[in-house]
C-alpha cells in the first residue's frame, strides 16, 4: 500500500493529493481533498470547505483532474499528436 501520494496540488490553503493504486484491471488514480488552517500554534486539516473555499477547490479539483489524465495517458502510451491549428484567413472589408 502506498502511504504517500504521487502528486499533490496546493492553491493557498486548498491541497489536492493525487493518489496511485494498482488494481486488478490496472492503474487507478484518487485524489482526497482538504484544507490547511492554524489551530493555535499547529497546522490542522479539514475536509470541510466554506463558500469562499468552493472556487479554490474547483481549479485544485481542475488541476488534479488534467495531471491525472496526463499521468493514464503516458501509462498507456496512448500520446495523441497536438491539436491541428487551423490558420483564420485574413479579415477583408
Amino acid at each position: 500500500m502506498n502511504t504517500k501520494p504521487i502528486h499533490e496540488v496546493r492553491l493557498g490553503a486548498i491541497k489536492a493529493a493525487v493518489w496511485k493504486n494498482q488494481t486488478e484491471t490496472g492503474v487507478r488514480f484518487n485524489a482526497t481533498f482538504t484544507r490547511l488552517y492554524r489551530q493555535n500554534e499547529k497546522w490542522a486539516s479539514t475536509d470541510s470547505f466554506g463558500r469562499d473555499d468552493l472556487l479554490v477547490l474547483a481549479k485544485v479539483a481542475d488541476q488534479a483532474h488534467s495531471w491525472i489524465h496526463l499521468q493514464e495517458q503516458q501509462e498507456s502510451g496512448n500520446k495523441q499528436p497536438p491539436a491541428e491549428t487551423a490558420e483564420t484567413p485574413p479579415t477583408q472589408y
